[in-house]
C-alpha cells in the first residue's frame, strides 16, 4: 500500500486513575503493552503500544492517572501526563477515557479541562461493569464536554472496539508507518521487566502492599536480571519477601513466565525510607 494511503498517528490515552486505560490499550494492540491492576495509579511511566493493520498503525501513548498529588512521586507521574498533552505536535487524537461504574466527578472535569475538547474522542469504559443507566448518566454527563465524538466501549469484553478503533484511525493523517510492522510496544526493555516485576507484587500481594512501591533493573548481564525492590519501612520489607520467601519466589515465577526462556531473575529488597516523597530518591528509581 503506498503512503498515499496509509494512514499514521499518535493516540494518546488520558484520564483519572484505574478508568481502564492500560487495559483499552492492551486490548485494542492485542498483546500486553502496559502492566494492569485493580488497584489505582498502577501506571507510572508513558508507555507507548503499536497497533498494525494493512491500512494504518496507531501508537497509543498509555498515561499515568491524573491524580491530586501529595507526593514527589504523584507530582511526577503527573507531570507525565500533562506532558504528553502539552506535546501537541506529536498528538494527532487524545482519548479522554472514563469510567462507566462511576459518577462523572470533579476529577473527570478536572482532567477535562487540560484537553482541548473540540478534537478530543471521549472513550467510555467498563461498559460490561455498569448498567444502562449508568452507562447513560455517564454519557448525558460527558455531552456537555462538547467532545469530537463518544464511544462507549468495554476493554474486557472488547465490546466497541473496532468503531472506536476505525474512528481513530479515520482521524490519523496520511503517511508512513513509524515503526516495524512487527512491532508491540516502544519502551526501554530495563523499564519493560522491572514493571512485569511490579505487576505481579500488585497482585500476589493483593490489598497487603501499600502503593509506596518501587522497581527498578539494577544489573542486566547476558539472561541475567536483578531486580531491586524498593519499599519505605522495614515491615514492608517483611510482606514482599513472605514465609520463608514464599512471596517473592511466586513474584519471580510468574514475572519469569512472561520473559524469554532461560531469563534468570533476581530479586532483591532494599529499605528507602520515604523515598516517595523525596524527590531525588523519585528520580533516581527513574520517575
Amino acid at each position: 500500500m503506498s503512503g498515499d494511503d496509509f494512514r499514521s498517528g499518535f493516540v494518546t490515552m488520558v484520564g483519572r486513575p484505574n478508568v481502564g486505560k492500560s487495559s483499552l490499550v492492551n486490548a485494542i494492540c492485542g498483546s500486553k503493552v502496559s502492566i494492569v491492576s485493580d488497584k489505582p495509579q498502577t501506571t507510572r511511566h508513558r508507555v507507548r503500544g503499536v497497533y498494525n493493520r494493512p491500512d494504518a498503525q496507531l501508537v497509543f501513548v498509555d498515561t499515568p492517572g491524573l491524580h491530586k498529588a501529595v507526593t514527589a512521586l504523584g507530582e511526577r507521574v503527573n507531570a507525565t501526563a500533562l506532558e504528553s498533552l502539552g506535546e501537541a505536535d506529536d498528538v494527532d487524537v487524545v482519548c479522554l477515557v472514563l469510567d462507566a461504574t462511576t459518577p462523572f466527578g470533579s476529577g473527570d472535569r478536572w482532567v477535562a479541562e487540560r484537553v482541548e475538547l473540540s478534537r478530543a474522542v471521549v472513550v467510555v469504559n467498563k461498559t460490561d461493569r455498569a448498567s444502562r443507566e449508568q452507562v447513560l448518566a455517564m454519557l448525558g454527563a460527558a455531552a456537555e464536554l462538547a467532545a469530537e465524538s463518544y464511544f462507549p466501549v468495554s476493554a474486557k469484553a472488547r465490546r466497541g472496539l473496532d468503531e472506536l478503533v476505525d474512528h481513530l484511525v479515520a482521524r490519523a493523517p496520511f503517511g508512513p508507518p513509524m515503526f516495524p510492522a512487527d512491532a508491540v510496544r516502544d519502551v526501554a526493555e530495563d523499564v519493560w521487566v522491572a514493571e512485569l516485576v511490579r505487576e505481579q507484587l500488585l497482585a500476589v500481594t493483593r490489598d497487603e502492599l501499600p502503593y509506596s512501591i518501587a522497581t527498578r533493573v539494577s544489573e542486566w548481564e547476558g539472561n541475567r536480571v536483578t531486580v531491586e525492590i524498593v519499599v519505605e519501612r522495614e515491615s514492608q520489607k517483611g510482606m514482599v519477601i513472605g514465609k520463608q520467601g514464599a512471596v517473592l519466589k511466586q513474584v519471580g515465577e510468574r514475572a519469569r513466565a512472561q520473559l524469554p526462556a532461560g531469563t534468570y531473575l533476581d530479586l532483591r529488597v532494599k529499605v528507602d525510607k520515604d523515598w516517595q516523597r523525596r524527590p531525588d530518591r523519585v528520580e533516581r528509581l527513574g520517575y
